[in-house]
């Protein structure tokens, strides 16, 4: 990746994703480490805070997206300007993966100056394993390879593996994961193993971070 630290003093992450896929829980789990029950309508909302190091005040903006193709003007103007994406589907809606599909196209076409956009693919609703619909080795292929970008699945319900998505788009614009005090407050009960989807067979990434 290009963009480091001293690059910029805004990040913006931003998530993208079908109607009722669960984007708006996996954020609330991670600032809040809460889950909504009850689905609401997300239209547009942003999540910022401010981080200090090396003495170099940081913000992060974490950006929450609707779901709706009722609103492409600002669905563009969110790509222009995010750094790094999430592009979430639900692992028992095979139709929100194509969602994926076709919302990576539309990013890259308007970051078409942009050699490699960061982008990781999370498949949430993990907890509902018995109703999976979109089984992991058959997309690990398109998503590692064909696309060159980052795949992990999540729970915004259990909170298995959301610190994984968050710690995966700092890595993604080369952000130390400390900057996050959710991240450091959890370190300790997130099994290591809970970092990456379960069990898969190592494959070659040409875009990987490293995280001090």
């Amino acid at each position: 990746m290009s963009l480091t630290v001293k690059d910029k003093t805004t990040v913006r992450l931003v998530f993208f994703g079908a109607a009722g896929v669960g984007k708006t829980a996996l954020i609330q789990r991670f600032l809040h480490d809460r889950f909504e029950h009850k689905y609401k309508r997300t239209v547009e909302e942003l999540h910022s805070n401010q981080y200090d190091i090396d003495g170099v005040k940081i913000q992060i903006d974490i950006m929450d997206t609707s779901g709706s193709y009722s609103f492409p003007a600002m669905r563009k103007l969110s790509i222009r300007n995010g750094d790094a994406f999430a592009l979430v589907y639900s692992i028992e809606d095979p139709e929100s993966f194509e969602e994926v599909r076709r919302l990576r196209d539309e990013i890259l076409e308007i970051k078409e100056e942009e050699k490699l956009v960061p982008i990781v693919v999370v498949g949430n609703k993990l907890d509902l394993e018995n109703q999976r619909g979109v089984p992991a080795v058959d997309i690990l292929p398109t998503v590692e390879l064909d696309w060159n970008a980052n795949f992990l699945e999540a729970s915004a319900k259990s909170g298995e593996n959301v610190v994984g998505v968050f710690k995966e788009l700092l890595q993604q614009v080369n952000l130390p994961s400390r900057l996050s005090p959710a991240l450091r407050r959890r370190r300790e009960t997130i099994p290591k193993d809970n970092l990456g989807v379960r069990k898969r067979p190592p494959m070659k990434k040409t875009n990987s971070c490293t995280v001090s």
